[in-house]
C-alpha cells in the first residue's frame, strides 16, 4: 500500500508541475508577446488587421454576442486586468463590462476607447453635417476639425420623418456609441489605434504597424465607395429605415437615409417597448411605405416579427448590427459585415 501511495504522490506532483509549466503567467502560448485585449469582436477584427502578428489579440465577446447583455467570465476579467493595452468601444456600449473597464484603468492598464476618436453623434441630433468632405478621404489629418455637423444637408426629403425617432417617449439623450456602422468613422479609429499601439507597447515594428494601418484605411475607403455606389440606385423615398433599436444613426447620416422608427426606442436591447408605442410605429410604417424592418442577428426579433405581422406583407431582415457573424458567414470580418449589411439593406428597399 505504501508503494502505491508513493506512486500516486509522484504522479500527482508531475501533473501539477505540467499544469504550472503550461499555465505560468501568460494568458496564451504566444511566445511572450504583449497582449492586447479587445471587448467587442468588431474591434477585435480591426485590431488584428492593424497589429498583425506582432501582438497577441484576445477578444472578449464571441461572434453573435449582444454587447448590451454580455458578461465576462472570471478568466476574461483577469485578461482585461492584465492587458498590455485594453481596447473598448466606449460610451457605455459594453453595458455589463463598465465596472471592469473602470477598474482596469484605475489599476494603470492603458485603455484605448474608440469613441474618443470619432465625430460623435448625439441621439436625436437633426443637424447633419456635410459629407462631401468624406467622399475622397484624401486627408485624414484634419479629422479633428470636423466636430460640427451643422453643415450637412438637411435631408429636406425626410423632414416629415424628423419626429418619429421619439415616438416612444423614451429618453434619447446622450452619445450614440454605434459609430462602426459608418466605415468613415472607423478610419479615424484606425489612425488613432496605430498611434496607441506604438505609444503603449514596446518593441513593435513601427513601420509595419503604420503600413498595416494605412492599408486597412484604404480598404475601409473602398468599402465606403462600394456602399455609396450600392445605394445610389435608391430614391430618397426608398431610403427609410425601421430598425430593431437605435443603431443606424451614423450609417443614416453617411448614406443619406432616414430612420423613421425603432421597435425598441433605445440604443440598448435591454430596454423594452409598449403596445401603444408599437401601434404608433405601425402608423409610421404605413405612412412612409416602409418595405422592411431591420432586426439584429445577435438579439431577439420577436417584437419585430409581431410588428411585421400587424402591418401585414412586411419582412423582417436580420442585420449584423453589433456583432460579427460566425466564421462560415460573409459577415465574419468587419469589412464583410459592412458589405453584407449594405447588400441586405439595398436589396430589401429597392423592390
Amino acid at each position: 500500500m505504501r508503494a502505491i501511495s508513493s506512486k500516486l504522490v509522484l504522479l500527482l506532483a508531475a501533473f501539477l508541475f505540467v499544469l504550472t509549466a503550461c499555465g505560468g503567467d501568460d494568458t496564451s502560448s504566444d511566445g511572450g508577446q504583449p497582449t492586447v485585449v479587445v471587448t467587442t469582436n468588431i474591434l477585435g477584427d480591426v485590431v488584428r488587421q492593424v497589429a498583425g502578428d506582432q501582438v497577441n489579440v484576445e477578444t472578449i465577446m464571441p461572434a453573435g454576442a449582444d454587447p448590451h447583455v454580455f458578461q465576462a467570465s472570471a478568466q476574461q476579467v483577469d485578461l482585461m486586468m492584465k492587458a498590455d493595452l485594453l481596447i473598448s468601444n466606449g460610451e457605455d456600449f459594453e453595458e455589463r463590462l463598465l465596472d471592469v473597464l473602470a477598474s482596469a484603468e484605475e489599476d494603470g492598464v492603458p485603455v484605448f476607447e474608440a469613441m474618443s476618436h470619432v465625430r460623435a453623434l448625439e441621439f436625436g441630433e437633426d443637424d447633419h453635417d456635410d459629407h462631401d468632405d468624406h467622399d475622397d478621404h484624401d486627408d485624414h489629418d484634419d479629422h479633428d476639425d470636423h466636430d460640427d455637423h451643422d453643415d450637412h444637408d438637411d435631408h429636406d426629403d425626410h423632414d416629415d420623418h424628423a419626429g418619429h425617432d421619439d415616438h416612444a417617449g423614451h429618453d434619447h439623450s446622450g452619445t450614440d456609441p454605434h459609430f462602426f456602422t459608418d466605415p468613415v468613422q472607423m478610419v479615424m479609429v484606425v489612425e488613432a489605434l496605430v498611434e496607441s499601439l506604438i505609444a503603449n507597447i514596446d518593441g513593435l515594428d513601427v513601420e509595419a504597424i503604420k503600413a498595416n494601418g494605412a492599408s486597412y484605411v484604404e480598404e475601409l475607403e473602398t468599402v465606403n465607395d462600394e456602399l455609396q455606389s450600392m445605394f445610389a440606385a435608391l430614391s430618397s423615398d426608398q431610403r427609410v429605415l425601421v430598425t430593431n433599436h437605435q443603431v443606424f444613426g451614423y450609417f443614416a447620416l453617411q448614406y443619406d437615409f432616414a430612420v423613421v422608427g425603432t421597435v425598441i426606442p433605445s440604443s440598448s436591447t435591454l430596454d423594452s417597448t409598449s403596445a401603444k408605442e408599437l401601434a404608433e410605429l405601425v402608423e409610421v410604417i404605413k405612412e412612409n411605405n416602409v418595405k422592411a424592418i431591420f432586426g439584429d442577428v445577435a438579439s431577439s426579433d420577436v417584437l419585430a416579427q409581431t410588428l411585421a405581422a400587424e402591418v401585414g406583407d412586411m419582412k423582417v431582415v436580420p442585420l449584423f448590427t453589433e456583432s460579427l457573424g460566425a466564421t462560415d458567414t460573409d459577415a465574419s470580418t468587419y469589412l464583410g459585415m459592412l458589405r453584407t449589411n449594405g447588400k441586405l439593406i439595398s436589396d430589401s428597399l429597392s423592390g
